[in-house]
């Protein structure tokens, strides 16, 4: 099933990329550190170096991800497997390139092999034993989830954006499915994944389309310098909104057709607070989430900017008020799915590609989260 294919290029050196100048360690220093070296792609087959299973860990955009077993050392791994083209080997090369950052999953190996008959790539990386995001809050039971944890996170986060957008990558995939705990212990790290959707900013090959569908922005041409990194940022405010009280901000009303007062209050980026899930959260915290979901992409905060706000580089002075967010994700548990589909919706709406220059007005737009049924019917909010 798996054997060694030959005669294809390694990824190029990626020499001359802008490296960050430099990453913050625990105290809020910022530390020097140098891009990691090219990636040498290995062309003898994976099974001479791991053992392969065909256990599932979990699904990403391109397919599965197995669990493997490298056969000196018996540690386990994550395998993930795309089929060898242009857009792999450029998800592989941004991945590799951002896996110094501890709040990032490292890549070890990637092996160019047939697989199934055809030429793949195999990307081996750490194994994320501890789960997402939100289950792990959802399954703390009566213990407290506290605003103080939310900012902790929150900070976890910011600095895996902020390792990219130094070194001119956007994830452009952030999203509860995408962070990932490194174990089931206290004090595992959380970390960022799958960069399928992941792009340089650089001018050649940036997020430049002036193109946004209405979802979140109404739809106005501005320069290609405006778009580049604010998908992330947006990402930012709506897990930090959910993180905060277990829903999410935008959502549609009882699944009834879409009211003109809907139509506007997504288009205007209108959401609420509403009690009595918000009715303890800081003012600070909810003025940072309204600098990240502002529906102007350039009047968007930006990481350094995140970074820097108090609720964030403080998060030991954040009061520790307990938060309705456990209690919430547990009773919706049902709902859950429905809410990640919805953001991965929105994410696949205000993603701009090179080459989509047609913008969509609020009338012609097929966004499906404009007709999703509300995963939470008794907090939708009335129009």
């Amino acid at each position: 099933m798996l054997s060694n294919a030959q005669n294809h290029p390694l990824f190029p050196n990626p020499g001359g990329q802008p490296n960050p100048t430099g990453q913050q360690n625990p105290a809020g220093h910022f530390l020097p550190f140098h891009a990691r070296p090219g990636l040498q792609i290995k062309k003898n087959a994976i099974s001479d170096d791991y053992k392969v299973t065909s256990q599932v860990l979990g699904l990403g955009i391109n397919g599965k991800v197995l669990e493997i077993f490298h056969k000196k050392s018996a540690d386990k791994y994550a395998l993930k497997i795309l089929q060898d083209c242009a857009k792999a080997r450029r998800e592989v090369e941004l991945h590799w390139r951002a896996s110094p950052c501890a709040n990032i999953v490292r890549i070890v190996d990637v092996y160019e092999n047939l697989y199934h008959s055809r030429k793949c790539l195999l990307i081996v990386m750490e194994c994320m034993d501890g789960g997402e995001l939100f289950s792990r809050i959802q399954d703390r039971g009566d213990q407290a989830f506290t605003e103080r944890e939310a900012s902790g996170i929150m900070k976890n986060i910011g600095e895996a954006i902020q390792y990219l957008h130094a070194v001119n990558i956007a994830h452009r995939d952030v999203k509860p499915e995408n962070l990932l705990y490194s174990s089931k212990r206290q004090n595992a790290l959380l970390k960022l994944t799958d960069f399928g959707f992941a792009k340089e900013t650089t001018t050649h090959n940036s997020l430049a389309t002036p193109c946004y569908t209405p979802y979140y922005v109404a739809p106005e041409v501005l320069g290609p310098e405006k778009y580049d990194k604010s998908c992330d940022m947006w990402s930012l405010g709506v897990i930090m909104y959910i993180l905060l009280c277990g829903y999410p901000p935008f959502y549609s009303n009882h699944g009834l057709p879409i009211s003109p007062g809907m139509k506007r209050r997504i288009r205007m980026g209108q959401y609420e607070f509403p009690y009595p899930e918000w009715s303890d959260v800081s003012e600070e915290a909810k003025q940072l989430i309204r600098t990240l979901l502002k529906t102007e992409p350039t009047q968007r905060m930006t990481i350094t900017e995140f970074m820097n706000h108090p609720w964030i580089n403080q998060s030991m002075e954040v009061p520790q008020t307990p938060l309705h967010t456990s209690r919430v994700l547990k009773e919706e548990k049902d709902a859950w799915e429905d809410v990640k589909e919805e953001m991965t919706s929105a994410l696949a709406t205000i993603r701009v590609d090179y080459d989509q220059i047609k913008i969509k007005t609020i009338e012609d737009s097929t966004n499906p989260l404009l007709t999703k049924r509300s995963p939470f019917p008794a907090l939708t909010p009335n129009l």
